[in-house]
């Protein structure tokens, strides 16, 4: 006994090492009526540690308590997550989930990524074309970076080298995970008729994917640089992550039947820099997306309320960092349904444009942010505003503002009255 606990002894510090670390985040959020809006902590400690010589483990984790509550959703857990997924303790006040937890190996020439993971497919500013890998978080609708807002899936993610620059990826993603959608008590409840049908309006039915592998998606993506071109070939089979209401008539009861749908992704991404100026451009046509019919509460007619089509979404972005410790981003981004229904909520084409600025003075001690996003085709958007100051290198604190307009039908004039202030801090231990 003695003997193997000293070989064990010997083995381990040769192939064993660990990394630990941990952020605390504490933010308050008060509204246009000086309401508190939230009180959230965060606690997300890291730890990563080898297991053999090419294979490493990296597990995140996170508990999210708020004082206030007012975000929900309620104590049950969220009917979007899969049976592997989603968080462990769920309340209004706290929850409690692995947020990811995957382990990195290489065999020959390929790299493996097993686990709970996030993939991040295109570099969009505020819009989503082809980074629809991971569900979201819409709590706080879309007032979240993507990388706090993504819900990590489990999956196997393999990438291999393809000649001298190029890279293949595959996906195989059998997690039935889908976006979370803020409760309906929550100031960031969707009620936008042109993307929910109002619960007084019918019952609510919802149902989603049960078998892990049939219902699994599958991503695979080659990426390659030419000429000082990024290029990408990108194609995604999955589930879109919101259901789509489907209307229907039982026993004289009007029933909202919501079901997730399949579709095909086919896009691709280039971006090349020019000098001080980068361009950025990406494509993404879906084969099938679903989109809300006007109704009548005492139409007794066939239609579901749903109407499918294909559509095309493209962005192009360009952004100058002429300036040093400046930054500044513009995008235009449009989709547009190509099988037009003159009953549609929302218009065949919709436009985008969004402007990012950021700038960082004193030697990165402050950094200015301001993030605008307006639609064209609905009049509406939102302003994002953040101040930070870094007090040392680990702690940093700051206090911003996020605001909406428009009209309430909009995407982002809905949320009009959760106009808010906030104030916070991250701590790295």
């Amino acid at each position: 006994m003695k003997q193997r606990i000293m070989m064990l002894l010997l083995f381990f510090p040769r192939v064993l090492w660990s990394q630990y670390a941990a952020t605390l985040e504490a933010e308050i959020a008060v509204d246009r009526n000086q309401n508190g809006q939230k009180f959230e902590v965060l606690f997300e400690p890291e730890w990563r540690t080898s297991l053999t010589d090419n294979t490493e483990m990296t597990f995140l984790g996170q508990i999210r308590l708020d004082a206030i509550g007012d975000l929900g959703p309620n104590a049950s857990k969220p009917a979007n997550y899969d049976g592997v997924n989603g968080p462990m303790v769920h309340s209004n006040h706290a929850a409690m989930t692995i947020r990811e937890w995957y382990i990195d190996t290489q065999v020959a020439d390929s790299f493996w990524r097993v686990g709970k993971q996030q993939v991040v497919w295109g570099q969009a500013d505020g819009v989503r074309v082809l980074d629809v890998i991971n569900p979201q978080s819409y709590r706080e609708a879309f007032l979240d970076d993507f990388e706090d807002a993504r819900i990590p899936l489990w999956m196997i993610n393999m990438e291999l080298a393809v000649g001298e620059n190029g890279n293949l990826q595959g996906l195989w993603i059998p997690d039935l995970s889908y976006n979370e959608q803020a409760a309906r008590s929550s100031p960031f409840a969707i009620t936008s008729p042109s993307l929910v049908r109002s619960s007084s309006f019918g019952n609510q039915v919802y149902t989603k994917p049960k078998n892990n592998i049939q219902d699994s998606d599958y991503g695979i993506r080659y990426s390659t640089f030419i000429d000082g071109w990024d290029l990408t070939a990108n194609y995604f089979y999955h589930y879109h992550d919101n259901p789509t209401p489907y209307r229907q008539f039982e026993n004289e009861k009007l029933t909202f039947s919501n079901r997730h749908n399949r579709n095909h992704l086919v896009g691709g991404t280039a971006s090349k820099a020019f000098g001080s100026f980068t361009l950025r451009t990406e494509v993404g046509l879906n084969s099938d997306t679903f989109h809300l019919k006007r109704l009548d509460e005492s139409d007794r007619g066939d239609s579901s309320g749903v109407h499918r089509s294909s559509e095309i979404a493209t962005l192009v972005g360009i952004d100058w960092q002429g300036f040093e410790n400046t930054m500044v981003s513009m995008q235009w981004y449009r989709s547009t349904i190509l099988d037009d229904d003159p009953q549609l909520y929302r218009p065949k084409t919709n436009t985008l444009f969004s402007l990012l600025y950021r700038r960082s003075l004193q030697n990165e001690v402050w950094e200015l942010e301001a993030l605008g996003l307006h639609s064209k085709s609905t009049n509406d958007g939102s302003v994002q505003l953040k101040v930070s100051y870094v007090l040392n290198s680990n702690l940093n604190v700051w206090l911003g503002a996020d605001l909406f307009y428009g009209q309430r039908v909009g995407l982002f004039g809905q949320f009009r009255e959760a106009n808010r202030v906030t104030v916070g801090f991250k701590w790295g231990i």
